[in-house]
């Protein structure tokens, strides 16, 4: 038969309260009982009831995420940041992806809320936030990672997307290129974010960011490889084609740079790219690639404590929003002449 509190309890002479709260460090018992506790605890190898637990005290020790795919890395970084900062305070993660499916997300979160997650960490594939008013009525703490949607206040954590594109295009001009295009994402606030940076970027340097330079492709992570390299074969076609394209991200510029060597140009001779995300591996492809450094692990670490502070709060804060500072890790793959490579 299973191990149950109320056996650790008789065995010690305890109560039933005071194993609970040992077990959850509460500061009213002392060190020493609570040593007691926990070392039977590990010689009967108990193992706490979740589910009677949570009636108790009607928290489930879980956060949901929910992710547009569980293909890109830079989400895998996020939800190992997430799943690290939760582990020392006994929180669990459960993760879901929406394929960057807004029917599927949905699904994914009114699924998560049946199971009482404590908190929900949503990077979303909508288009609106109609859908944050339903969830928030059920009083979960919400937080938006990585996209937000401007006219709805809710806690967000994420990077300044229009400072991303911003510093990859000056970049791009740094290195001597002129006729840069872009690659952006769908219709959601990452990409329109990059978007911005670029055409200010290009503006500021008295550039023409061509309306034929500007590609926007519907999937933006899930598939972008695909993506990048179907956008990448139209701006092939161009005349004068361009010399250095800025992607929405890692995977659509490893896409951008496989029409380009396909086509038998050189990168970044004939056409330099940049990515944003700075996925691990980015350094490790034929041609390393310089991207933009969303700080993922980071981005996931931050949304944790924050869910955590939500969740440990006696009534709703006001709306958070964090942003992390992007930067740029140069490599080859837009370095015309060389460069010390930083990793």
């Amino acid at each position: 038969m299973a191990i149950r509190m109320k056996d650790i309890a008789k065995d010690l002479g305890v109560s039933t309260i005071t194993v609970s709260k040992a077990l959850r460090d509460h500061p009213d018992i002392s060190d020493q009982t609570k040593e007691r506790i926990r070392r039977r605890v590990s010689e009967l190898n108990y193992q706490p009831n979740s589910t009677a637990r949570a009636l108790v005290t009607g928290k489930t020790s879980t956060i949901g995420l929910v992710v547009p795919d569980l293909i890109h890395p830079f989400f895998g970084e996020v939800a190992k940041g997430l799943a690290d900062s939760l582990r020392d305070k006994d929180y669990n993660t459960v993760i879901a992806s929406s394929e960057e499916d807004p029917a599927k997300e949905i699904r994914a979160i009114e699924q998560l809320l049946a199971r009482r997650v404590d908190a929900l960490v949503v990077a979303s594939s909508q288009r609106d936030g109609r859908w944050i008013e339903r969830v928030s009525a059920g009083r979960v703490p919400l937080i938006l990672m990585d996209r937000h949607f401007p006219s709805v206040r809710t806690n967000f954590v994420g990077v300044d997307d229009e400072k991303a594109g911003l510093l990859a295009t000056e970049h791009l001009i740094a290195a001597g290129c002129r006729r840069i295009a872009h690659i952006r994402g769908p219709k959601v606030s990452t990409a329109a974010g990059r978007a911005r940076g670029y055409r200010k970027a290009m503006s500021r340097h008295g550039l023409d960011a061509r309306a034929e330079f500007m590609i926007m492709e519907q999937t933006g992570d899930e598939s972008g490889d695909l993506s990048g390299y179907r956008a990448m074969q139209q701006l092939l076609n161009l005349d004068p084609r361009p010399d250095a394209v800025f992607c929405y991200n890692d995977p659509c510029a490893m896409g951008a740079m496989e029409a380009i060597l396909e086509a038998g140009l050189r990168v970044p001779r004939d056409i330099a790219v940049i990515g944003c995300g700075n996925v691990r591996y980015a350094r490790f492809l034929r041609v390393p690639l310089t991207s933009i450094d969303q700080k993922s692990g980071e981005l996931g670490a931050r949304a944790g404590r924050l869910a955590l502070s939500l969740i440990d709060a006696k009534s709703p804060p006001k709306p958070a929003t964090i942003l992390l500072e992007p930067e740029v890790v140069p490599r080859m793959s837009t370095s015309r002449h060389p460069v010390s490579q930083r990793e």
